[in-house]
């Protein structure tokens, strides 16, 4: 009998319920003072945890039609094509890559730091033909270089990080655009670790594709990640002779979800990430209440006290000239005789604060210490300063 069956089913169960699972959830309190996530505000926290609501209910739309305005202010662009990607910073970096680029076509990637290398990888494994300018961390390109190299490969797309993290380096942005113009190449730019921190203009300054992260200057969880396509860019996307490699990334259903396309209707596409696109609304909200250049200038303000303390404790900051440091990641050269790894989990165990190492091409060569929007304080920093000394007193240092 049917009866039966059903009892010989829940019978079969053979795993017992995990042993942790049955343990309360304990996260532990921490500073967040590395290069992100960094610590979410109380009104942001309390956003995400607001009821859910569907993904297609009108007052949904109203949410991410929000979102879309308050990214279009973040970003300084009119762009019609804006909205949040339902992933992480690399969501973002895929979907501007998968969607104007096919395969075939010439990519140009400036590789100072691990964001170039991974933009590099993602063109050549959808099948671009991926040419690199490549300088060591903490390393910049002129617009003479840049030049040069657009003449050369001749691509359709070239790929630049702004606030490259793993090196603490604000990329100059100026005049490239122009450049990028002149030999018919889109220029994506990533922001994700210097969004809301340093300045950047997306109109004004020539980007054709922008894109930054939610958990860095914006303070929101990780999971969402703004990005926007001016009309160059969307030229480029929509009259392509093969579909884009990723179904979930595609601009033209992602396009028409975020109800960029002129369409009465939004269809179903995927579930996007209600609790974080209500922290995320949010996030930007305090932004907008605050105003970017206010943003721009406590970060840059609160940067500079934190680069004079690590001075008079002696350190040295990896990247010589101020003009080119990212407010937001400050790095440090690692100190003569120290076991860099020993002075983190120091930090971590004597002052629940998080630093850094390197990340890619900078591992070994820094500390990084990141104080990023509701962290942006000098009473953080001295915090971390605090930290730092107590570490460099208490872990063992070993002869040169």
């Amino acid at each position: 009998s049917p009866n039966r069956q059903i009892i010989r089913s829940v019978s079969s169960v053979t795993i017992p319920p995990p042993a942790c699972m049955l343990l309360p959830l304990e996260v532990p309190n921490r500073y967040l003072f590395g290069p992100g996530p960094s610590n979410v505000p109380p009104r942001v926290l309390a956003a995400g945890g607001r009821p859910i609501i569907g993904h297609l209910h009108h007052e949904m739309y109203e949410i991410m039609n929000d979102i879309k305005k308050g990214i279009q202010y973040a970003f300084q662009t009119n762009n019609h094509m804006t909205l949040a990607m339902s992933g992480s910073g690399h969501a973002a970096m895929e979907c501007a890559v998968f969607n104007v680029v096919e395969p075939g076509e010439s990519v140009l990637v400036s590789v100072n730091g691990v964001w170039g290398e991974r933009v590099a990888e993602i063109a050549e494994r959808m099948g671009a033909k991926v040419h690199t300018l490549v300088k060591a961390p903490g390393g910049y390109f002129t617009n003479e270089e840049i030049e040069k190299a657009l003449a050369k490969h001749k691509p359709v797309l070239f790929f630049l990080t702004h606030g490259e993290s793993s090196a603490g380096l604000a990329h100059p942005i100026d005049g490239i655009g122009d450049l990028c113009r002149k030999y018919d190449c889109l220029l994506l730019v990533d922001s994700v670790a210097s969004l809301g921190a340093a300045p950047l203009l997306m109109d004004q300054q020539k980007i054709d594709i922008l894109y930054t992260g939610s958990q860095k200057a914006l303070n929101a969880p990780p999971g969402t990640a703004p990005i926007s396509f001016n009309d160059r860019a969307c030229h480029k996307m929509f009259n392509r002779k093969t579909k884009p490699v990723s179904y979930l990334f595609d601009m033209t259903h992602l396009s028409n979800y975020w109800g960029n396309d002129g369409k009465p209707a939004r269809d179903y596409h995927h579930t996007g990430p209600v609790s974080g696109f209500l922290a995320l609304r949010e996030s930007l909200a305090i932004l907008a209440e605050k105003g970017l250049e206010n943003s721009w200038r406590h970060h840059k303000e609160v940067a500079e006290y934190l680069w004079k303390g690590l001075e008079d404790l002696g350190l040295k900051l990896f990247i010589k000239d101020k003009d080119l440091r990212l407010p937001s990641v400050t790095t440090i050269t690692i100190p003569d005789g120290y076991e860099w790894k020993e002075l983190l989990a120091y930090m971590i165990k004597h002052h629940q604060l998080e630093m850094t190492g390197g990340l890619g091409p900078s591992i070994g060569m820094v500390i990084r210490v990141g104080l990023m929007g509701y962290n942006c304080s000098t009473s953080n920093a001295d915090k971390a300063l605090a930290a730092l000394s107590d570490a460099l007193k208490h872990c063992p240092k070993r002869k040169a």
